[in-house]
């Protein structure tokens, strides 16, 4: 799977992807992560793209043109790709959509707005889908970039080792336990539930399937 963010703040995502999970994928080739700032494709000498907004209201928008040309230069030739933008009022993200993504395309371009947003015009250039991660808004789009990466790289195969570790194919719960058995804190005893370590399989799915139930959604 190839990733590739139109950004203007690049550093802050490349490090997070050359960590952990993501970056021995990144080492092993399973996906690629590439970047675009649209700062490269301006004419201002200056290399700003960040205008007033026509109309007026706060802060700041960023320049249709640049953004489209950055795009452009991510897809190429590209025919197994998505192109999508961040909005609170957008599809809303999950681990399905996720899923989809990662078993239908080999190119997925995430465009990370920053300050007020784009302008609207290059939704009308490019064809793109708008998703949101969340019922919030966020100084950039650059974590939600970061979400989108994180989740539908999960799906690839091989990238998290082990098939078990992916949680929506498997009774998981928002309760884990790990050694020791037993530790104090406090002069207080806090230990493992009595039915993890049973042996019992079927009374610990059990267990795991009631507290799965109890849990808040992810």
């Amino acid at each position: 799977m190839h990733f590739h963010v139109i950004t203007l703040f690049p550093k802050s995502i490349d490090t997070y992807v050359h960590e952990s999970i993501l970056g021995r994928a990144v080492k092993d080739k399973k996906i690629t992560v590439g970047f675009y700032n649209p700062r490269d494709f301006t004419k201002d000498k200056h290399k700003r793209i960040d205008r007033r907004p026509y109309g007026g209201g706060p802060g700041m928008v960023l320049e249709a043109l640049p953004i489209i040309k950055a795009i452009q230069k991510a897809v190429g030739r590209k025919k197994k790709k998505k192109i999508l933008f961040f909005s609170p009022s957008g599809r809303q993200f999950d681990s399905s959509y996720a899923k989809a993504l990662a078993q239908k395309y080999t190119d997925i371009v995430l465009v990370s707005g920053h300050y007020e947003g784009v302008d609207m015009r290059v939704s009308k250039v490019i064809p793109a889908e708008a998703i949101s991660i969340g019922p919030y808004v966020l100084t950039g789009g650059e974590t939600a970039a970061m979400v989108v990466i994180d989740t539908v790289s999960r799906f690839i195969p091989t990238v998290l080792g082990n098939a078990f570790s992916l949680e929506e194919s498997r009774i998981s719960s928002s309760e884990v336990y790990t050694r020791p058995e037993v530790f104090t804190y406090g002069k207080k005893k806090y230990r493992v539930p009595k039915v993890l370590l049973s042996g019992d399989h079927r009374k610990i799915e059990a267990w795991k399937k009631r507290k799965s139930k109890d849990s808040p959604k992810r």
